[in-house]
């Protein structure tokens, strides 16, 4: 088939047989490139598409690039059943398998530094959120709502803004504590962490306030333990959320350690 060549990630040769169904961006199947001794997961995709300036246009187009990453990350998962795969970046295409050897042999050290770090090991992300409402009218900083209108002066309604004001910061105090024990537990036992900037609502369309966005590097064998670790902190904070995904492959861990 000809068409430019869709780089997913890069590997250690493995051995075990991916999903027999599975296919990939633009519904190719992903085929193993080897040089020395790396392994480039890739497929082939329209040149018509992919090329630099309809690959441009096409990831200004949200429906797109929603089913493209869904692709694209439907492979990353198959590898990370059998392997320990480094995840290149979405939409990573070179003109053909030459392109991808040269690709690999420009970056032969660091691929193999980073695989040696990550081989046999996996991610896991876990995040807190603040389900209770903060008390009517002071994270909006209005001064309007239910406990507003019933003050009999001046002086009650300061009382109930005072009120609420030391609700919510206790609130928020209570869930930084609290995500901040959580992350010192699970980063004691976890190879590595990363910190992620805490999620905006409106664009996740999760529920709560995010104040805990982290990932652990853990070794496959020890997953269990550390989903179970997790698992027994859900419900011990009232009006806290934890949330455990994965195991993913290793995306927050694949550069050089910080």
């Amino acid at each position: 088939m000809t068409g430019l060549r869709y780089v997913y990630a890069v590997c250690r040769p493995f051995k075990a047989p991916l999903q027999s169904q599975l296919t990939g961006v633009a519904g190719d199947p992903p085929r193993l490139l080897v040089h020395h001794g790396l392994v480039a997961v890739v497929s082939h995709v329209p040149e018509r598409v992919f090329a630099e300036e309809p690959l441009r246009a096409h990831l200004e187009d949200l429906d797109w690039l929603t089913a493209t990453a869904r692709a694209h990350q439907g492979v990353i998962d198959a590898l990370t059943v059998v392997t320990t795969p480094l995840p290149l970046r979405l939409a990573t295409v070179f003109r053909d398998d030459s392109g991808v050897r040269t690709m690999l042999e420009a970056r032969e050290a660091d691929f193999c530094r980073t695989l040696d770090r990550l081989a046999g090991r996996v991610e896991w992300g876990v995040k807190v959120y603040v389900e209770t409402e903060p008390a009517d009218g002071t994270d909006s900083g209005t001064d309007s709502g239910p406990a507003a209108g019933k003050a009999a002066s001046g002086r009650d309604y300061l009382r109930q803004r005072s009120s609420r004001v030391r609700a919510n910061e206790d609130l928020w105090q209570r869930a930084e504590a609290f995500a901040s024990r959580l992350h010192e537990t699970l980063s004691a036992v976890a190879e590595d962490s990363r910190l992620h900037a805490p999620q905006n609502a409106t664009l996740s369309g999760a529920a709560g306030r995010n104040v805990l966005n982290a990932a652990y590097l853990v070794p496959r064998s020890e997953s269990e333990e550390f989903v179970e670790l997790v698992d027994r902190t859900k419900g011990e904070a009232p009006g806290m959320r934890v949330e455990l995904t994965g195991p993913w492959a290793a995306y927050s861990f694949a550069g050089e350690k910080p």
